[in-house]
Order: C-alpha cells, then sequence, then structure tokens
C-alpha cells in the first residue's frame, strides 16, 4: 500500500486541539501519512496558554533535513514559526522543494496569547509569503500582515485577499471565521478571480484548532493531487463535520477541539 505523505512544520499543543498534535489528527483522518518538525513547545490546554518556549532554529531545519531526506512530503503546512531565525530556518530548509506549502500565518492563539514574535512578521512576508501555494489567514491575520484594519465586509476581504497576493502568495484562502451573520464564507482569491464557499455558522465555543485543521486539511488534499480549488471544497467541508461533531467530544472546560475523526468514529 503506498501512502501519500505530508509535513507539518509547527509549534506543540500540550492541549493536542491545535497545532501539531490537530495537523496529524487532519492528516489521518483524511488519509495522508504525517510526518512533523516541531517548532516550539507550549503548555496549554483548552482555557489558554500558560508557557512557550521555542526550538532552536538548527533543531528545526535539522527536523525537516531528516523527513525531506527520507519521506519526502507531497505537500507541506507550515503553522507557527514563533521567531525570526525560525522563519529563516524553515525558508532556507525549503529552498529545493518544489511540492506545495500551505502557509497558516499563526499569530495569536484563540485565547489571545501571542504565538509570533512581532519581529518575526517581516521576516514572515519576506521569505515565506512569496514560497506559498495556499495562504490561510483569518480576518485578524490578513489585515495584521498588511497593516490594516480588519475587513467588514466582502468588499474589503476580497480587497485584502488581493493585496496578498501581490505581495507573492499564489492563492489566498481568507477565512470567514471571524466575520458575523448566520453563514460561514471562506473566499478562495486567486489571479483569476474569487470562490465563495459557505457553510452555516455552528453554535460552539469548541472550536480550538480549527485554522490548524483547515491548513493541514488542504494541505492533506493537495498531498493526494487534488487542485486548489477542490482540496479547499473538501477541507472546508470535512472540517464544517468536526466542528459540528465536537461538542460531543466534551474535552476540557475552555475552547475544546473539533472531532477530527467524525467521518471514522463517534
Amino acid at each position: 500500500m503506498t501512502i501519500p505523505s505530508a509535513l507539518t512544520i509547527a509549534g506543540s499543543d500540550s492541549g493536542a486541539g491545535a497545532g501539531i498534535q490537530a495537523d496529524l489528527k487532519t492528516f489521518s483522518a483524511l488519509g495522508v501519512y504525517g510526518t512533523s518538525a516541531i517548532t516550539a513547545i507550549t503548555a496549554q490546554n483548552t482555557r489558554g496558554v500558560f508557557a512557550v518556549e521555542s526550538v532552536s532554529a538548527d533543531v528545526v531545519a535539522a527536523q525537516i533535513a531528516a523527513v525531506l531526506d527520507d519521506i519526502p512530503p507531497r505537500a507541506i503546512k507550515i503553522g507557527m514559526l514563533a521567531s525570526a531565525g525560525i522563519v529563516g530556518a524553515v525558508a532556507a530548509a525549503l529552498g529545493g522543494y518544489e511540492g506545495p506549502v500551505v502557509l497558516d500565518p499563526v499569530m495569536v492563539a484563540k485565547s489571545g496569547d501571542a504565538l509570533l514574535a512581532e519581529e518575526a512578521e517581516a521576516a514572515l512576508i519576506e521569505t515565506l509569503l512569496p514560497r506559498a501555494d495556499v495562504l490561510t489567514p483569518n480576518l485578524p491575520e490578513a489585515a495584521r500582515l498588511l497593516g490594516r484594519e480588519a475587513a467588514r465586509h466582502a468588499e474589503e476581504t476580497v480587497a485584502q485577499g488581493r493585496a496578498l497576493l501581490a505581495l507573492g502568495a499564489r492563492e489566498v484562502v481568507m477565512k470567514g471565521g471571524h466575520a458575523e451573520g448566520a453563514t460561514c464564507i471562506d473566499r478562495l482569491v486567486t489571479a483569476d478571480g474569487v470562490v465563495a464557499m459557505e457553510q452555516p455558522r455552528l453554535a460552539t465555543r469548541n472550536t480550538h484548532g480549527t485554522g490548524c485543521s483547515l491548513s493541514s486539511a488542504i494541505a492533506a488534499e493537495l498531498a493526494k493531487g487534488a487542485g486548489v480549488e477542490a482540496a479547499v471544497r473538501r477541507a472546508q467541508a470535512w472540517l464544517h463535520g468536526a466542528i459540528a461533531a465536537a461538542d460531543g467530544l466534551d474535552i476540557g472546560g475552555g475552547h475544546g477541539p473539533v472531532h477530527h475523526f467524525h467521518e471514522i468514529w463517534i
């Protein structure tokens, strides 16, 4: 049996709802073998982040090199990078990689805790954003990357997506989770136009790791050979199911995780 593989480069979440743990669950749920390079260790649970310690840039680079040398991924997802040194190390380590890269610009945890140093933001924009085949910011992240206020309506959302294309990203998924209304709309912004993908907005507090899970689901579908639009559609539909089933897990007392294995077990 041959199974496609994908690599996640991200931070560890001790509560296992987001970060590396969510990415590996997502890969497994979608039939992809997951490998990882850990950029930071976080002490967190459903209520918040209590400590963060970055892994050295050299060790991050060594993890990536080890995976690329022996288990070449068909797609790579990049999440939390913590510091400018790690951003640079990841950019250098991926210098010869030709497969698709999904970049989730993780800056702030759902609890409000910072996950990317301010000085690292410029490095991310300069060195990794142009390497992204798919960039997946939520509305606050897109605004922060552009130095603007968060988009308030569809026209501003699309305009910010196009501005991110101008910075080098090949395609941008402007996630609609932070917007308001009965419908959650993710917009795929490309050089050819905009595709709006809608799902009913669900009433639940158990949404920890949704951004990580969506980006890793897109990477998983790309690893299986899907085109970008098909990968985003499948990832969004799968995540909607994971959110819908999240309350059934009853994990923690804060923002619980989504149900990554809702299609496999209940």
